[in-house]
């Protein structure tokens, strides 16, 4: 099994970080390193274990740590169990060990513990006792190895505030293990051209170099062997090669071994161990173990250093969502529909500008004629200026002047007084009553018959209305938003259309745009309908293909924004799934534009010179020459028109 293996098996949520520094210390350690949970049940075994016990790795993973320690789980002994509370960090001594051959022999144990997961693991460091009575195993040695042992287990999950304070500390054990005088972390700066140490542990007596101590112009060999991720140690000063370091030096060291430190290839630092009171040696296993203690140090602070740019990430997106979001807000201010009751897109330049008039005239009582083609919005936009004005607390009275009939045109608008005609039986409140302290929205105003045109001028002159059957006036305070698809001066000329009324409604006139002016809303209208429908209709629509959406766009819309909200309320009736999808559209022109539009009779022209030559458009007597257009200039136009040869 491998490292990689048993580590998952230790721990699903191991980070890959984490994992890099369990291979690093764990496997390259001279001691055993097994890791159980509070039952006993080995999860992770190092290659020393298996070395020191006679097994592979891979079988002792899963089996009780009484396979190793036998007289340390003994329930009758007295001795403690495995989950006891006390097994902290440090508590160490010796215990009988039991080889896969059957044979026993003496083991010290140092136990830690650590928390993954939710759960707490043991975690310890096994020798052979009789190996430590060899006279290379000094007690020192020993010491620094189990220091060395404990770092992974130690940085496994720390938070990045604690990595300095940690970092730090290790270096005090790692000093005083070793019986140095210093040891300091550099790291490289700006375009990696200097190298300033950032922890450091001096014993007490003993000044550390000045924080931004050059290293680049006093000791340049040092920094070279550095870049080359290459272990520089030195006995005594003179070992120096390089005169000029060695000069630096002499004043500030005696003896110093000098680990970079790599991450993914690249070296970002170094850690150098200085012996500052008497000379030492280095011998290959303390450096060996001070590798490893580089690579941890590197692999934590890149670990915590990708924690910080994430934190820095989240931190800019969250800026940014922020930033946005007040973008959206302003935008929302800057087409004027913060406060409608229906949205009004306004992407284009034209609905911006009628936007822009309607926002002007709603801060006052003024009039307003709102002129555009039938299904253009136009009751949107009066609703929009009732929202604005200082009337806005109370509804708006709509009033469809088409669908009201003639005789009861006078009454329904202006009220009307019990038996005031054959059926009366009761008052009854006029429109203009019912709207007085707010809005009155009269649609398609140019359908009011004469006799009641004469009456709404008294009220946009006077502010008074007279109910039908009654002489009383009944003041009324009022504002008026008219609203037509008809030409009224025409109706004037016709004599259909009071002039003097329509000069009393044409105080603020506003032209609403019809939709094919205006082809930039149609995607926000699109969605805005869609989500409108698909609430109605318990359905999920997420996206709308851009074939359809294009056709959309491309639609002369004769019906204007009503056409197109009705195609899509169809559309999402017959939708199957999360993607809506528009069936062509046919160009539904009303007669006389389809019979008028410079397209429709340049089209017919060209299709019956075509018919009239059997569809030859080149040569002599074909279409282009009796057109008196080159034939590639017809060719277009045809692709342009969608002129297309029948089939025969």
């Amino acid at each position: 099994m491998t490292v990689k293996t048993v580590m998952d098996a230790a721990s699903p949520a191991v980070t890959s970080e984490n994992r890099a520094l369990h291979e690093i210390v764990a496997e390259s350690s001279t001691s055993g390193i097994v890791v159980c949970d509070e039952s006993g049940s080995l999860l992770y075994v190092n290659s020393q274990t298996g070395t020191i016990f006679g097994y592979h790795p891979s079988e002792l993973t899963g089996l009780p740590l009484d396979t190793l320690l036998p007289s340390n789980h003994a329930p009758t002994d007295g001795r403690r169990t495995w989950s006891d509370p006390d097994l902290d960090r440090g508590a160490r001594g010796r215990r009988l060990g039991r080889r896969k051959d059957g044979s026993e022999f003496t083991v010290e144990v140092e136990w830690s513990s650590a928390r993954e997961g939710g759960r707490r693991l043991l975690v310890a460091s096994l020798v052979d006792a009789a190996a430590t009575r060899h006279p290379e195993r000094t007690a020192q040695a020993i010491l620094f190895e189990r220091v060395v042992a404990d770092l992974a287990a130690r940085f496994v999950s720390l938070a990045p505030t604690e990595v300095d304070d940690a970092i730090i500390d290790s270096q005090r054990q790692i000093v005083e293990a070793l019986e140095i005088d210093r040891c300091l972390l550099w790291q490289f700066v700006g375009d990696e051209d200097e190298l300033i140490y950032t922890h450091a542990w001096v014993r007490p007596g003993f000044e550390p170099p000045p924080p931004t101590a050059p290293a680049k112009e006093r000791f340049p060999w040092f920094l070279d062997k550095i870049r080359a991720n290459e272990v520089v140690w030195f006995d005594s000063v003179d070992q120096i090669p390089a005169a000029f370091d060695r000069d630096n030096a002499r004043p500030h060291t005696k003896s110093n071994a000098i680990i970079p430190m790599e991450v993914n290839g690249c070296v970002v630092g170094a850690l150098s161990f200085a012996s500052l009171r008497r000379e030492r040696s280095w011998t290959g296993d303390v450096l060996d173990r001070l590798r490893l203690v580089a690579a941890v140090f590197a692999q934590v602070l890149a670990r915590r250093q990708g924690q910080v740019d994430l934190e820095h990430a989240l931190r800019e997106v969250e800026r940014l969502r922020d930033r946005l979001a007040s973008e959206n807000v302003q935008l929302k201010h800057e087409v004027t529909s913060l406060r409608t009751t229906r949205a009004i897109a306004a992407e284009s330049a034209s609905v911006r500008r009628t936007l822009a008039q309607a926002e002007q005239v709603a801060a006052t009582d003024s009039t307003v004629l709102l002129t555009g083609e039938t299904g253009c919005g136009k009751e949107v936009f009066a609703q929009a200026i009732h929202d604005w004005s200082r009337r806005h607390a109370r509804p708006m009275v709509r009033v469809n002047c088409a669908a009201i009939p003639t005789a009861l045109m006078e009454s329904e608008l202006f009220g009307r007084e019990r038996g005031a005609y054959t059926g009366a039986l009761s008052s009854q409140i006029g429109r203009f009553e019912l709207a007085s302290g707010t809005t009155i929205f009269l649609d398609e105003v140019g359908d009011l018959p004469l006799e009641a045109q004469a009456k709404l001028l008294r009220v946009l002159q006077d502010r008074t209305v007279e109910r039908l059957g009654s002489v009383r006036p009944i003041r009324v305070d009022v504002r008026v938003i008219a609203a037509t698809n008809r030409d009224l001066r025409k109706a004037i000329a016709d004599r259909t259309f009071r002039g003097d009324l329509f000069y009393r409604l044409n105080v603020f006139p506003i032209e609403v745009p019809p939709l094919r002016e205006r082809i930039e809303d149609i995607p926000v209208l699109v969605w805005t309908f869609i989500d409108e429908f698909s609430k109605a209709f318990n359905k999920s629509i997420e996206s709308i293909s851009k074939v359809s959406l294009a056709a959309l766009q491309r639609h002369p819309w004769p019906g204007n924004v009503r056409e197109l909200r009705n195609v899509i309320e169809r559309a999402v009736i017959v939708a199957k799934g999360p993607s809506l999808v528009i069936e062509p559209l046919r160009a539904e022109h009303d007669d006389i534009a389809a019979s008028t539009s410079l397209a429709h009779v340049e089209r017919e022209h060209i299709r019956a010179i075509l018919d009239r030559v059997g569809w030859r458009v080149r040569g002599d007597q074909g279409a282009a020459e009796i057109l008196g257009i080159k034939p590639t200039t017809l060719e277009s136009r045809m692709a342009r028109l969608g002129i297309r040869r029948p089939k025969r």
